[in-house]
């Protein structure tokens, strides 16, 4: 069973690219044996909050629902952001919570993890988007074809730029919180976490579009995190006093 601190927005803290960056107009291939073989003890399908509100419209249910019945939440060790997987059932062997069969319940709606494999994605700061293929182990038919299109086959182009977004705003965010992390007492940390689980994952209206209610909680929370911290004080309210830290 991996641990929370094994897992992070990227994923698997411990995995290391050792495969080329592959070009869009570039061929590969890969052996797949269409038994949902990728779907089944997997603790490492990290969702970003687009997922989740992909997911939740697709269930019609609010976000925060859908994380609390399907998914497990903790802290990044390295990014010190919230970070949600999908959580395997324990009574289906480690299955993900939507395999029925052989087939994804949510299809239509997957993970953008699910819907690469098995190609993976790194995004850096200045939004550049690359893509490299995961060794697979299933055999079965191969399959050839050019990354373009293979990502067209799965709608990703059409979901990129919010995913650009999405990873953008979580790397920006990642160096304010770990400067006030070393700042806050732990009661205003954990509130600082709270408000970040909302504002990244929990707060939203499937009902409305996704990217607009991101830039709006992106630009509240530099407002909020950005401010500069001018005073440490610890309040005592049995003595009504305070000492400065």
């Amino acid at each position: 069973m991996l641990k929370d601190s094994q897992v992070d927005l990227c994923g698997r803290t411990d995995f290391t690219r050792t495969a080329p960056l592959l070009a869009r107009d570039e061929a590969f291939s890969f052996a797949c044996a269409g038994c949902g073989g990728c779907c089944r003890g997997r603790e490492d399908i990290v969702l970003s909050g687009f997922d989740l509100w992909r997911i939740a419209a697709r269930l019609r249910l609010p976000p925060r629902t859908v994380a609390r019945a399907f998914c497990r939440g903790s802290i990044g060790r390295v990014s010190r952001l919230p970070v949600l997987r999908l959580a395997p059932l324990k009574e289906e062997r480690g299955n993900c919570p939507f395999l029925t069969g052989n087939h994804c319940a949510i299809h239509d709606a997957e993970p953008l993890v699910c819907a690469l494999y098995p190609l993976a994605q790194e995004i850096t700061k200045d939004g550049q988007v690359s893509y490299f293929l995961q060794p697979t182990q299933c055999g079965g038919q191969v399959i050839a074809a050019r990354v373009g299109d293979y990502l067209a086959r799965y709608d990703v182009p059409a979901r990129e730029a919010t995913d650009v977004r999405w990873a953008q705003v979580c790397m920006a965010l990642e160096d304010t919180v770990e400067r006030l992390e070393a700042l806050l007492e732990p009661v205003f940390a954990r509130r600082m976490q709270e408000k970040l689980w909302q504002a990244l994952y929990y707060r939203y209206d499937f009902a409305k579009e996704y990217r607009p209610q991101l830039e709006a909680y992106a630009r509240a929370l530099s407002a909020i995190l950005d401010k500069p911290v001018h005073r440490k004080v610890l309040w005592f309210f049995a003595t009504d006093t305070a000492v400065e830290l």
